[in-house]
């Protein structure tokens, strides 16, 4: 029961700090900083016994420091907010910092953060920044046909009047006539990393066998891209029913709230699997 428990809470955590980042750097910071402060509140009434994988290590601590300082001076001196990977590298270095610390509960969720931040950091250089420097157009394909065309598909069906204009622009005539692109946080791809992440890191704490890693890993891609479909489906309806204002408030809120909920189900089937 108690292992149930701590589960329970490791999630309701994880959640919490997703959401915190995904706040800070795309919606409310007064949010943000909120659900910080409850991912702290929850951290403290985990309770692990035993021995941890990631052992105390002051190494750890003083390269989360430096990593934590490096991108706050960073954005301060640039004269810029924290973005999606100014957030991630944040977070990796709150996770190198736990897991230097001599809390067991602290270290156990900062190896997991670790594992997360670090693998969606990797994953946003590649596909962002590298592929973006090479020229290969993967993300405007991706957007256009894989989420712009399905999406678009299903609102018409439903009688929505919406036309495609450009590779991720559609214009769409509701309460008032708007243009929408999608792209960016609407393609899901920082959703389908952070899953990727979360199963990767579990199934290396956890040490499951490689085949259910690699069963679990596409299981994840599927339902973080079927659920990035559904929320961009929500969000056309809200722009058609309710107008622009109302649609940008509901697509800062709503990624990671759908976000945590899937990830805490792909957590529990895991658990199951071990």
């Amino acid at each position: 029961m108690n292992a149930d428990k701590n589960l329970i809470l490791i999630l309701m955590t994880l959640a919490l700090f997703i959401g915190a980042t995904i706040e800070l750097s795309e919606g409310s910071p007064y949010m943000g900083v909120v659900l910080l402060l409850t991912a702290v509140g929850v951290i403290s009434r985990i309770r692990l016994t035993g021995k941890q994988d990631v052992q105390q290590s002051k190494l750890y601590l003083s390269i989360g420091v430096l990593i934590v300082v490096a991108d706050l001076l960073y954005n301060f001196r640039a004269g810029s907010d924290l973005g999606t990977l100014d957030s991630m590298v944040f977070f990796f270095g709150l996770s190198l910092i736990a897991m230097g610390t001599d809390k067991p509960q602290l270290s156990h969720i900062g190896e997991f953060g670790a594992y997360i931040s670090g693998i969606f950091t990797v994953l946003f250089v590649i596909f962002y920044s590298i592929f973006g420097a090479l020229n290969i157009q993967f993300l405007y394909f991706f957007d256009h046909y894989l989420v712009l065309m399905p999406t678009v598909l299903i609102i018409k069906l439903m009688g929505v009047p919406v036309e495609v204009v450009a590779i991720q622009t559609v214009e769409l005539s509701g309460v008032e006539n708007l243009t929408i692109i999608i792209g960016g946080p609407c393609s899901g791809l920082y959703s389908m990393f952070l899953l990727i992440g979360i199963v990767v890191g579990y199934s290396r704490m956890e040490k499951m066998k490689l085949n259910k890693t690699l069963y679990l890993l596409g299981f994840a891609i599927a339902v973080a891209y079927i659920s990035n479909l559904v929320r961009v489906t929500i969000l056309y309806l809200a722009a058609y029913q309710y107008g622009m204002e109302t649609m940008m408030m509901v697509h800062t809120h709503l990624g990671w709230i759908i976000f945590a909920l899937v990830a805490g189900g792909i957590m529990y089937i895991m658990d199951l699997k071990r």
